[in-house]
């Protein structure tokens, strides 16, 4: 399992999660990760795309981890999605998250919108009225922006990184 130059200025891992893990692909993605999550999928693609995309399968699949020659994957014990978190955290050692950098339901890399105007019809007017900041995927369209829930999530998992 080898880092790979991420986002920004910090070494990241690349990660496919299992049919099981679907919250966790979208927090992951949240703080930054790119994470591969299909609603669908057979453990022979996601093991196919997680060897010819050198990405850690996360899974709670006892069964898929018993395959032989795979090597290259979680075994995630926690059923509540905080704690499968601090179970990736732990174990690759994470210690930089980047919210906010990847789009939750594709995986893209989020652009900063330079002219607001351009989203005015596709944000709540009070969102539109009161942030100035907005991101988004050009891969899928979704718009996304920093609210208090974001930075909440972020401070309490920071805490949780320096108490590791």
């Amino acid at each position: 399992m080898t880092p790979r130059q991420g986002l920004g200025e910090y070494t990241s891992y690349a990660f496919i999660a299992d049919a099981m893990l679907g919250r966790l692909a979208r927090w992951m993605r949240f703080l930054g990760f790119d994470t591969l999550y299909f609603r669908d999928i057979k453990d022979s693609r996601l093991i196919r795309i997680a060897r010819e995309q050198d990405r850690i399968i996360l899974t709670r699949d006892t069964r898929l981890v018993q395959i032989k020659g795979l090597n290259n994957y979680l075994l995630i014990k926690s059923d509540n999605v905080l704690d499968q978190l601090i179970e990736v955290i732990n174990t690759f050692k994470i210690s930089q998250i980047k919210p906010l950098s990847r789009c939750v339901a594709c995986n893209g890399i989020l652009k900063k919108i330079t002219n607001k105007q351009k989203i005015k019809d596709s944000v709540p007017e009070f969102i539109f009225l009161n942030i100035h900041d907005f991101l988004e995927c050009p891969d899928c369209g979704k718009i996304y922006w920093e609210g208090s829930h974001p930075r909440k999530f972020k401070e309490k998992l920071d805490k949780i990184i320096k108490e590791l």
